[in-house]
């Protein structure tokens, strides 16, 4: 079993969300996690939030706990302090659920 979180992102600087992206790779390869799908979204015809979505995405680790642990990690923190907050408006949580894959 593994854990999924489906998010629907509003990225306003698509260089500063790369840098996040790479590093923050190595963080998330240690807890095992990955990513499964990347989209760029040109059109949303249905949200249920009036925040904009321009990127949805999965993320999957081994379990929900692992994955709490990652958000949590001080040194995952700073990346996102440093590249996650100035490069995303806003983030929307689609879903999270357990995977058999």
């Amino acid at each position: 079993m593994g854990f999924q979180r489906i998010m629907g992102l509003h990225v306003s600087d698509t260089a500063e969300y790369q840098r996040y992206r790479e590093a923050m790779m190595p963080i998330l390869t240690r807890y095992g996690g990955s990513f499964g799908y990347d989209f760029e979204v040109s059109k949303v015809l249905k949200s249920k939030t009036e925040h904009h979505i321009n990127r949805v995405f999965t993320i999957e680790f081994p379990s929900q706990t692992v994955m709490d642990t990652f958000f949590n990690d001080p040194e995952y923190l700073v990346v996102k302090q440093r590249h996650f907050m100035h490069s995303v408006s806003h983030a929307t949580v689609i879903g999270l659920h357990e995977t058999t894959l």
